[in-house]
């Protein structure tokens, strides 16, 4: 479509769309530019690039925002071609109970990095509270299990201060809070809320036991009159005590509900692209990230390989969730 065919009622729409757009991309590039004087290369819990098509393993009252029941999986690879990387396999479910305005499911996280695990498991209930015609509050809470090892014993036989592997069992506890319409959201979440640090000198007692408060906004347009072409953009920002900020900030083009193509950029310095395709009630997703430097792990570049699945069924579930 060419911008020379539209009417003038629909060019005035238009405009009034993209200015609500172009807010949202300045407030989101202001967050942005304070994030970014924090660089960090550390590991971010249950860190993912497609957080902008599932949400739910971050903030479970995002599993609102989809009317069908549904099954999601993600496998994430890092620092490909590095022994010991960075991998992360996410499971995700969900099932909207309509009568009282909820939803429940349940989420499975393993993380593994060097001689370093953690597995994670819980279920979550959200409820929403309607505000107006089509906004809605909504909180949610998760509680389950996870477990942390370390086999640091096999790093250096012999050596007194790599003596002993580290195993620990916890409960696992966390919440989340979103303001929401058809159109745009908020949210604020502590996925994992902790009591206590595992008082152990490791890589993960440093991020992965720590709380994490993610802080999360996306919107949704038409890029053209016929709503054939939707952009949105999304952000996601992690907080954590001794662990400097990370943001991300992404935009994608949705064409007629199908193809998605997208653009993510991490406060890390890390550049990624992003494309998938909702076909009948199937989701497929790819992305590939990126260091924009190649000033850090000897000049190798980060490069990070993740695929998401979907599928979604019951009410609703042939009509693509786009935001």
């Amino acid at each position: 479509m060419k911008l020379k065919n539209i009417k003038p009622e629909g060019m005035k729409s238009f405009l009034l769309t993209y200015h609500k757009l172009g807010i949202a991309v300045i407030g989101l590039s202001l967050v942005l530019s304070v994030i970014t004087i924090n660089k960090v290369k550390a590991q971010q819990s249950a860190s993912y690039t497609q957080y902008m098509d599932n949400l739910t393993p971050l903030n479970s009252t995002y599993s609102l925002l989809d009317s069908a029941s549904s099954v999601n999986v993600l496998g994430r690879t890092q620092y490909v071609g590095i022994d010991g990387a960075p991998n992360t396999f996410i499971f995700n479910a969900n099932m909207p109970i309509q009568s009282i305005n909820g939803a429940a499911g349940l989420v499975i996280n393993n993380d593994n990095f060097a001689v370093e695990h953690q597995n994670l498991i819980y279920a979550y209930f959200a409820k929403a509270v309607q505000l107006t015609t089509d906004h809605y509050l909504a909180v949610s809470l998760d509680g389950g299990f996870r477990s942390y090892q370390a086999n640091y014993a096999g790093l250096a036989p012999g050596d007194p201060a790599f003596a002993s592997d580290i195993s620990e069992n916890k409960p696992s506890v966390g919440f989340g809070v979103m303001y929401y319409s058809q159109d745009y959201y908020f949210g604020v979440s502590v996925p994992q809320l902790n009591f206590r640090d595992l008082g152990v000198g490791s890589v993960l007692n440093n991020d992965y036991f720590r709380n994490h408060y993610y802080l999360s906004a996306a919107y949704l347009g038409n890029a053209d009159q016929e709503g054939d072409i939707k952009v949105k953009t999304a952000a996601l920002a992690s907080v954590s005590r001794g662990v400097p900020f990370v943001a991300d900030v992404s935009a994608t083009l949705y064409f007629r509900g199908a193809l998605g193509l997208g653009i993510d950029y991490r406060s890390t310095g890390e550049l990624a692209g992003i494309v998938s395709y909702n076909i009948g009630a199937f989701h497929i997703g790819y992305s590939y990230q990126f260091g924009t430097t190649t000033d850090d792990l000897g000049g190798i570049s980060n490069a990070t390989h993740e695929v998401t699945l979907g599928y979604r069924f019951g009410r609703g579930a042939l009509t693509p969730k786009l935001l």
